[in-house]
């Protein structure tokens, strides 16, 4: 068991559950998961997505518009992951800011102790790791979109009971 930091001092203990719906997507059919055991539907929240808050910038807003309609397509959205979901965007806005500013005035400064790492560096490093981290959630990382790939099934093959 690991600690987990979800940013602004929240850690936790332990592995992030998935939603159901990634678990199914992954799973051997008939509600199973990918390991054969039933898929808890937990509670049953409309699934409609939740509606971009005015206060995003620009390119978290762009960011939205980019996700929701694939998500909303795997049935993942509801409004109540609205906060989670503009925390990813915004993250996102960080990381892009920063990269462009190290990409505009490098890597390093010069300072009085001497040449340093530009402090965009860090924090478009920690950016990326919070993004990676809320991106897991909606299956947007690139081994959950290999998993949500192998689950997506057009129903004319027969069921492999070794996947």
């Amino acid at each position: 068991m690991r600690a987990q930091n979800l940013g602004w001092g929240v850690w936790i203990m332990g592995r992030t559950a998935q939603p159901a719906g990634l678990k199914l997507i992954k799973g051997r059919g008939d509600g199973k998961d990918s390991a054969g055991r039933p898929v808890n539907p937990g509670p049953a929240f409309k699934r409609v997505p939740p509606t971009a808050p005015e206060w995003l910038t620009d390119e978290a807003r762009a960011e939205w518009d980019r996700v929701v309609p694939g998500l909303t397509r795997l049935d993942l959205l509801k409004p109540e992951d609205r906060a989670v979901l503009s925390s990813y965007c915004e993250t996102w806005a960080v990381f892009v800011e920063a990269t462009q500013t190290v990409q505009r005035e490098g890597l390093t400064i010069e300072a009085k102790q001497g040449t340093l790492a530009h402090p965009a560096v860090g924090i478009a490093r920690a950016a990326g790791r919070e993004l990676r981290s809320l991106a897991a959630h909606f299956g947007l990382t690139p081994s959950t979109e290999q998993a949500l790939a192998r689950g997506a099934d057009d129903g004319d093959e027969e069921e492999n009971p070794f996947a």
